[in-house]
Formats: structure tokens, sequence, C-alpha cells
């Protein structure tokens, strides 16, 4: 007789529900095949984890890898390296639950709470949404601006009109929506590999700047910065949208199947985000070996990067590859922060929209206060709006993480897939870091440090 997994409270039958999943229209779209060589069944689960590294790169970690490198030179490349590490075990945890239980986080969280605790979480998601989507606003036009010379504020508006490109990536089937988020990280990376070798850092420092100091507790404006690293790296809406999309695959129901799909989804989210941390930490050496290095410890904006490149690295090419990494940047993560939105609504209050008018109403609430900025204050604070956005992030994670280590630590919820005691006690340890390091912030901020 084959075991099964124990479901979540109020889950019998979940076979027979199979309309309450979030995104209902790749919901167990890619067969797995069961006589297939474990090759190509990791290539059947290869994708879920790059949708995922998106966030892990967006623009907004830009803004603060920028600024990190070009205050601090290597010393931030730890927070990097530890904020990384932290999305790798948070991640894994997503896919344990979303497996084990055929429900994600936002599901769960809905199942097990009563709703004036669900309906905040559900705020608070959204509020992260908005933050992640004000920075691809930002980062998109900017890049717009770099390439084409579009001004600011205009380009803030052509970002509405990714709606479109949503729509005919979900039209044509979620494997087209993975290639060609897959296919655009190559171009990004490919960009930084080129201007890093223009770059020529030092190899040594930058070894040592994967180092821990305690530096990073001590200096506020270091911590402040490192905050805004860890929120753009470890970002909120990811772990709703990893325990959603690692379910597009028809990874079966017995136990043994379940534990397949979680070791190639575990695989593949581990892989993806050694990639993005390749990414980010290419952003932020290739500020320290430029900016930090020549002086430019004040250099934050992307545009005003982008103008320094060609003279310190003494090669045209290498501002219009920043501009076309930050614009493929600003791409994936529109696509990816639609998903996870129809995810977090769809899993938390159950309301169903079409993705466009989802995708307009989120769009449109990031707008008003880029626009807002940019018309009042000028082109020059809109990196400080994307450094702040990131912060944001950082104080929305424990209202997701806390309730991820909670359900996968529980046996009654999770079965025979219940997370070990060791992955239980690092994931705790994480959201411990993440609360204490928001604290403190608070209280420099508060005290005037």
């Amino acid at each position: 007789m084959t075991d099964r997994i124990e479901p979540l409270p109020h889950l019998d039958g979940w076979k027979q529900k199979r309309g309450e999943a979030s995104l209902l229209e790749v919901f167990r779209s890619i067969p797995v095949g069961a006589g297939a060589s474990p090759w190509r069944k990791f290539l059947t689960f290869l994708g879920p984890g790059y949708l995922v590294a998106v966030g892990y790169m967006d623009p907004g970690n830009w803004a603060t890898s920028l600024a990190g490198g070009a205050q601090f030179g290597y010393t931030l490349l730890v927070v990097a390296l530890v904020s990384n590490i932290m999305a790798i075990i948070l991640q894994a945890l997503c896919a344990r639950l979303a497996i084990a239980t055929g429900r994600d986080l936002a599901q769960a969280c809905r199942d097990a709470f009563p709703r004036w605790v669900a309906w905040p979480l559900w705020l608070f998601a959204e509020l992260a949404i908005c933050a992640t989507d004000l920075a691809e606003v930002i980062g998109t036009a900017i890049a717009l601006n770099l390439l084409f010379k579009i001004p600011l504020e205009i380009g803030v508006l052509i970002t509405t009109l990714d709606v479109f490109l949503v729509l005919w990536l979900q039209n044509k089937g979620f494997r087209w929506i993975e290639a060609i988020i897959i296919a655009l990280l190559g171009v990004i990376a490919l960009c930084f590999a080129v201007q890093i070798a223009l770059a020529d850092p030092n190899w040594g420092a930058v070894l040592r700047g994967f180092a821990p100091t305690t530096d990073v507790i001590t200096n506020p404006n270091m911590l402040y910065l490192a905050l805004g690293i860890l929120g753009a790296t470890v970002m909120p809406h990811n772990l709703y949208l990893h325990s959603g999309i690692v379910q597009t695959r028809a990874y079966g129901d017995t136990l043994p199947e379940k534990r397949e799909a979680l070791r190639y989804a575990t695989l593949d989210s581990t892989i993806a985000l050694t990639f993005a941390l390749a990414i980010n930490a290419s952003i932020l050496i290739l500020a320290a070996a430029t900016f930090h290095k020549t002086g430019q410890h004040e250099v934050s904006e992307l545009a005003r990067a982008h103008e320094l490149l060609a003279p310190l690295l003494g090669a045209s090419i290498a501002p219009a590859l920043f501009a076309i990494a930050l614009l493929c940047c600003g791409l994936n993560s529109t696509v990816t922060a639609t998903m996870a939105g129809q995810i977090v609504m769809e899993g938390f209050i159950d309301i169903r929209l079409p993705a466009w008018a989802r995708r307009l109403v989120t769009r449109l609430v990031a707008i008003v206060p880029a626009v807002a900025v940019t018309l009042i204050y000028g082109e020059g604070q809109t990196t400080k709006l994307l450094i702040l956005s990131q912060v944001v992030l950082s104080f929305q994670l424990p209202f997701a993480v806390v309730p991820l280590v909670m359900f996968t630590a529980s046996r009654k919820k999770m079965g025979l897939l219940v997370a070990p005691l060791w992955l239980t006690i690092l994931a705790g340890i994480t959201a411990a870091i993440i609360i204490a390091l928001n604290i403190k912030l608070l209280i420099d901020t508060a005290t005037g440090g």
C-alpha cells in the first residue's frame, strides 16, 4: 500500500477541489514522466527556481548594491552572501510546504489563521509587492532613459504597458515564461561578465569582503544599506511565488513521488539562487572596483553610475551593457511580481481577478509615488526611493517568514515531509536575525543613531 501525505487541516478532498488552486490556468500543467531518467526529471523541474531568482536581482538590488559598493567597497559582500544563504533555506521550505500539502503559503495562512490575522498578513504581502513594483517601475524607467533618452516621468508611464507582455506570456504557456526569463537572465549575466572583466577588481579584496565584520552592526549607515540588501535579496513576495509556481509540475501524490519532486525542486532553486548571488555580487564588485576605488563614494544613482562607467572603465560599451542588463531585470521582475500578486490575492482572500486587471492595479499604486518624487524632487531622488522600498521589504519579511517556519515544522500539517529539525533551526535563526536587525534599525532611527 502506498504512503500518502497527511493533508493540512480542512483540506480533505484537495484533489476534488482543484479550482481552489492559485494560478489555476497553469496548475499541474507540466507532466513529469514516471519512467524518465534523473536528468530528464531534473530538466522537467528546472524553471521555477529561476523565476524566484529574478526577485533576487531586480532593480532594487542594483540601488542597494551600487550604494554599498561605492560607500564601503567590498565590505558588504558578506551581507549579500548571508542573505543568499537565508534565501536558499527559506525557498527550500516554500517548495516543501507546497509539495507536502498542495497549498501555497498564502492559502496555508488562510487555512491556519482566523481572518483578523490572515487579512493583515494579506495587506502586508500586498505592501511588499507594491514596494517591489515601485523598484521595477523606477529601474525600468531609468533603463529606458539611459538607452533611448526617454524622460523619466514618461518612462514611468510607459511601464504600465508591460501588462501586455504578461498577458502574452501567460497565453503562450508556463514553459514559455520560464524560457524567456532564463534567456533574459543569460543576457544579464553576459553583460556583467564583460563589465567585471573591464573593471579588473582586486580579487583578494573581493574574497576578504565575504568575511564577517562587526562594522555591519555598529555602523548605522552600513546597517541601513545592509538591511536594504537583505530586503532586496530575501524578498517576501518570492516566498509566496515559489510555493505557488512549484505546483505547475504534475508530480503525483504518492510519498515517493513527492519526495522526488521535493529533491528536484530544492536543487533547482539552490542552483538558481547561487546564480543570483553571482549577479548581486557582480553589481557590488563593479561599484567597489570603479567608484569606491576612485573616491566616488557617493555614487548610488543608477544614472550617475551609468555616466561614470565609460571614463572609469575606458570602454564606451560599458554604459550600454549596464543599461541593457537593467532593462532585462525590470522586464523579468514585471512577470514574476504579477504572478506573486495573483497568488497572494487568490490565496489569502480567494479573489480572482484577470491578470491584466491585477497587474494594472498594482502598477498604478507603484506609479503614483514614482511620478510624484520625480516631478517634485527631480530624477536625483529616485534611487533614494529605490533603497527605501528595499528597506520596506525587509520590514515585511517576518510576516511571511514566521508562518512559513511554523507550518513546515508542524508534523500535523506536513505529515512525513515535515522539515527536519536542523532545517527548522536554521530557518528559525534566519527569522530571528531578520527581526533583530529590523529592531536595531528602528532604535537607531528613533534615537538618531
